[in-house]
Formats: C-alpha cells, structure tokens, sequence
C-alpha cells in the first residue's frame, strides 16, 4: 500500500504501514482514508497522526475492507483551496480505483458547506461510499437531506470554533506583544529589515510642524491650508491633506512610542506597549494637544448633562470664541 503525503507542492513517503489483511469470501472492498491538518505545527501534526491511526484501526475492523491508499494534505488556511492529495483522490474514486472513503469529519473533507456537498455529490456520482466516523454518518444509510442538515450543522460549528480560536490566538499575541498589527506602519516612521518600526526623519519633521502648529493656535482646516502653503504634500502624495488625517494625526498614541491594538471592535480589548518604538513627539506635547482639543471641543459636560455647546472654536484668535 501506498501513502502519498502532499505539503507544499512535495510529496512524501512516511514508510510501511502494517495492514491487517482480510479473512473473508466476501468482495473485497478499496478504501482510501483522507486526512487534513492546517499547518505543520507539532500539535497539527500529533493531530494528524490520531487521524491516520485512529481511521486505520476503523478499517481492520471490517473484515472486507482492505486500505489501499492514504491520502494527506497538509497545507496553510490560506493555500488549503489546492489539496493536491484531496483532487488525486477524487480522480482515483471517478476511475473506478476506490470503493470507500473514510474521513474523520466533515470539517477535514472541506472548509465550508459548498465545498463539502460538492465533495460528496462528486464522490456519489461516482459510486463511492464515504464515511465520516466523528459524526457517524454513512452515505450508504444517509438520505440527501439528512446529509445536507448534517454538514451545514457542522461545517457552521467548525467556522465558530475556528472563530473563537482566531480571536484567541490574536489575544495572545496581543497580550504578549508578538502581534504584527503592533508594528503597523504610519505617516513619520518605515520598517527596518527586521520588520521594527524607525523614525522617517523628513517626515517625522512634518509631525512634528503639525502638532506645533496645533498648539500655535491653528484650527484642523488652518493647518490644512498651511501645509499646502509650504508645498508639504500628503501621505498619499496629493497637495491637499484631508482633515481626518489630521486629526487622527493628532490623537495618535504612536507618535508616543506607544503602540496601540484594539481586538474586537468597539466592546474589544485595548494592548496598549509602551515605548514599543523611537518617539516622534513628547508626552508632555502629546498631552498638552489632548487637552488643548479638549477646549476647542464644543461638547460640553455639566448638570445639564452632555451636550453640545452654542459657542465654537476660532483659529483667528485662538483666545476668541465665536457665538
């Protein structure tokens, strides 16, 4: 027997598997497992093995069942749509060569309900039976819709698990600061060879010239027009700087040497890394502009509650408020 290993476009040969062959009279049937892990982590790969083992001792236990091929996948998430083991074994099955398919669970045989169904209608029109032994389904036994229920339930709860388990491992990463979104790249700062964030020294000047002239007394749309007088052009390279540039500009903690990550929206978790790269501005300037937005702001909190105020902001005379 023969068991091809695909990983990243080279096949493998793992070596002998002892097959405990039949004793019976019966018509022998051809069965191929199908296994799947995600990756080549330790873990993935102590998962693969339990689903090689555990398929492989299914089979010996019929006594008219005799394994013939095992086919293995390993691939990355993202790359998981060529499986070359995966369509080997479909052409196998539509030429006749295998009787039985026995997979561990719905979830390895596709990533989604389209791709599952496809499988399985393919794998019917061509005779073949499959098994999926975590969910004890049998497409000998199973009408079309029990199968289609079956798959949706499952291929749904695979998504949310692996959805938790995303959300999770971004926690981690967050919490431990390997995550990469720490080292997202902004206006002032490139990456080095390392992938580290360093100051961009031209731009890094441009900051700077902005959160002076902020607490210079000039409003959002005065800075705006002052960039475009000194012919500073935009990060994306236009003459006009947006205004939400600006003001994100701003209120970035970046600027700070803090990096900042928000996992889960607006109810998520803040990771906030301190002196996690060079700073551009000082704390004390960076403070001094929050609480200089704070005044120009006309939200206003008292006994009335929060609400908007009457009077604005002027950048003619930054001690003047308009009415």
């Amino acid at each position: 027997m023969i068991i091809r290993l695909f990983w990243k476009g080279e096949v493998f040969m793992p070596g002998k598997v002892r097959v405990i062959p039949a004793n019976t009279n019966e018509p022998m049937k051809h069965v191929v497992i199908y296994a799947r892990v995600s990756s080549n982590t330790m873990d993935q790969l102590e998962s693969l093995k339990a689903q090689v083992s555990g398929l492989t001792k299914f089979i010996s236990g019929h006594n008219n069942w005799k394994l013939v091929d095992i086919h293995i996948d390993i691939a990355y998430a993202k790359k998981d749509s060529s499986r070359p083991a995966f369509h080997q074994m479909i052409e196998e099955c539509k030429a006749g060569l295998t009787d039985i398919v026995v997979v561990k669970s719905i979830s390895r045989l596709g990533r989604d309900t389209v791709g599952v169904l496809d499988a399985i209608n393919t794998l019917r029109e061509s005779q073949v039976r499959i098994i999926f032994k975590q969910e004890e389904l049998d497409t000998l036994t199973a009408g079309s819709s029990l199968l289609i229920s079956t798959v949706e339930a499952c291929t749904q709860a695979e998504n949310e698990t692996r959805s938790a388990n995303i959300k999770w491992g971004i926690k981690q990463r967050a919490s431990n600061g390997s995550l990469g979104f720490y080292r997202r790249k902004c206006y002032g700062y490139d990456k080095d060879k390392n992938g580290d964030l360093v100051i961009n020294k031209e731009q890094a000047e441009v900051v700077k010239l902005i959160f002076d002239l902020y607490l210079g007394g000039k409003s959002v749309l005065g800075i705006v027009k002052e960039l475009k007088e000194r012919s500073i052009k935009s990060p994306t390279g236009k003459d006009n700087w947006p205004k939400r540039s600006i003001e994100e500009m701003l209120s970035n903690e970046k600027y700070i040497g803090v990096s900042v990550v928000n996992v889960g929206g607006k109810e998520g978790q803040v990771y906030k890394l301190n002196n996690f790269h060079p700073a551009i501005i000082s704390k004390e300037m960076f403070d001094a502009v929050q609480e200089e937005k704070l005044k120009r702001s006309n939200i206003v909190a008292d006994e009335n509650g929060i609400h908007r105020n009457t009077t604005k902001y002027s950048s003619k005379n930054k001690n003047r408020i308009l009415t």
